[in-house]
């Protein structure tokens, strides 16, 4: 987002959205998004920029999926609830009805059976047909191609990753952030996949391991989730691993690793937690803003919707 939406800002009143713990999740995440997009579309409308919407994980581009298709991995048995489940889809239609208008709608989907589902998305909006590129593809793949590829310079957008798991990987986060045109909304899945993962006794799969390298870009959360110490008896000594972290201070790391990629002052603090009817957090929604001239300001709407 450009310095120049600065004074645009001042001029848009952004609605804050109702949020009802306990209560319909989807509708809560969607109004999240809506409540960014809407004064994102606004500024950028008066800039010398095409921007564009993009979704990586579309979906159906309805509110909901099937029984059949909801993930059944028995380490994620939350997968099976309502609360996660309806936070798969639902994105891609209201990013469709978001005025004013986006110069460009990108909507990736690697499921072949959703993704034909999305690709009604044409007829359902058929005022925006010519906007709307659909991309039956891996995510991260095609994110990686897209940004390091593709000429930013008079580009801008703004992503939304919407992972059910731990699906989004660090070099796709590096990626979006060295074209300093994206700014882009995460889910990272700190209560489904995250936490779970980390045992209390440090004893974690290498599978696992590697997953959760993948995700954060790094080895080093290990040391710093973890602190090994020496317990000693009349018979022996013993070495015992320890963890050492809780979901705040999981999701805090997840914040300053971000903020080694984006530009100073680009990435909200405090990320949102969206929590299941037990009030336990599902995900943290964060932000980052790609471009450094325009980094307050994204900033401060990012700040004002997610404070919620």
């Amino acid at each position: 987002m450009n310095s120049k939406g600065i004074e645009s800002m001042r001029q848009i009143r952004t609605k804050r959205p109702v949020i009802q713990f306990g209560g319909d999740w989807t509708s809560h995440k969607l109004n999240l998004l809506k409540a960014y997009l809407t004064p994102y579309a606004t500024i950028m409308k008066k800039q010398n920029f095409t921007f564009a919407y993009i979704d990586a994980f579309a979906g159906t581009g309805n509110r909901r999926i099937k029984k059949s298709e909801t993930p059944t991995n028995p380490l994620f048995p939350d997968f099976a609830k309502k609360e996660v489940r309806d936070f798969l889809d639902g994105s891609a239609r209201i990013a469709l009805q978001i005025h004013p208008q986006f110069d460009k709608y990108i909507f990736i989907e690697l499921t072949p059976t959703r993704f034909r589902e999305l690709s009604a998305l044409r007829n359902d909006f058929p005022e925006l047909a010519d906007k709307i590129e659909l991309i039956n593809a891996d995510c991260n793949m095609w994110l990686k191609e897209r940004c390091l590829r593709y000429n930013w310079a008079k580009h801008r957008a703004v992503l939304f990753l919407d992972p059910f798991g731990m699906q989004v990987e660090w070099t796709t986060i590096e990626a979006i952030a060295k074209t300093e045109a994206i700014d882009v909304l995460i889910l990272f899945p700190l209560g489904v996949a995250v936490n779970r993962l980390l045992r209390k006794d440090g004893m974690i799969e290498s599978e696992w391991r590697s997953a959760l390298d993948r995700l954060f870009g790094t080895q080093n959360w290990y040391d710093l989730f973890y602190r090994q110490t020496i317990e000693q008896d009349l018979f022996e000594t013993t070495t015992k691993v320890k963890k050492i972290v809780n979901l705040n201070s999981i999701s805090r790391y997840y914040v300053e690793r971000l903020k080694t990629v984006f530009p100073v002052g680009g990435v909200v603090e405090r990320p949102h937690p969206l929590l299941n009817s037990k009030g336990n957090p599902l995900y943290h929604l964060c932000f980052a803003a790609g471009n450094p001239r325009g980094a307050r300001i994204a900033v401060k709407i990012a700040n004002y919707v997610l404070k919620g």
